[in-house]
């Protein structure tokens, strides 16, 4: 909680896509500090997704944190299982980043069930043309340019941060993962606009 003694009054996390990527994601990546300094990084393998709280940065009913895409996608319960299409994150015009879509399904994996656990996990662009204050890279001399996209993407390392949201939409009962061809209920309401940011409070140290 030492956290938020730094956090201005009425201080609500409201954060875009964009802001995801570009202010905390690509700031992770390049190892330099996040302001504020409130998500916390977790080993998803370890937790189900109703276990977040007191763990990941909870900003009323979505829980945010960093992870590693490489990790297992693999926990206690269940696994999260990727639907739809990648969408991309976009900056003044330029692709900064990939949202990938993930729904938590209870049980081994191909044989699960859907549940109303969504994960938005959100992946840099490793051509992307900004630095990580979001600047656009200049044409300037060759060494600048060389500082600039070792900082933004140079490492395997750096490309495996990835920064997580993670909700539970309101859709009904669960919904067998076996057959394939089976649309999600409600899958309109996963995609819609998030709100009720009412609070936001720090994982438990």
């Amino acid at each position: 909680m030492g956290g938020a003694t730094n956090l201005p009054p009425g201080f609500h996390f409201f954060p875009s896509d964009e802001d995801l990527v570009i202010h905390f994601l690509r700031r992770k990546a390049a190892n330099l500090p996040c302001r504020p300094d409130i998500i916390p990084t977790v080993l998803l393998q370890h937790y189900n997704p109703w276990e977040l709280n007191g763990t990941a940065l909870q900003a009323g009913n979505q829980w945010y944190f960093f992870s590693h895409a490489a990790q297992s996608r693999i926990s206690p319960n269940g696994y999260w299982n990727p639907i739809g299409a990648d969408e991309t994150v976009t900056s003044r015009g330029c692709v900064v980043g990939l949202k990938k879509t993930l729904i938590f399904c209870t049980g081994e994996p191909s044989k699960g069930f859907k549940t109303n656990w969504i994960m938005h996990e959100y992946h840099l662009q490793q051509d992307g043309g900004y630095n990580v204050s979001g600047s656009s890279i200049s044409s300037g001399s060759s060494s600048s340019r060389k500082s600039q996209r070792k900082r933004v993407h140079s490492s395997t390392e750096s490309n495996n941060w990835v920064i997580c949201r993670v909700f539970e939409s309101s859709c009904g009962s669960q919904v067998s993962f076996h057959d394939e061809g089976t649309e999600l209920s409600c899958l309109d309401e996963v995609f819609l606009s998030l709100d009720d940011y009412d609070e936001v409070s720090l994982p438990n140290n």
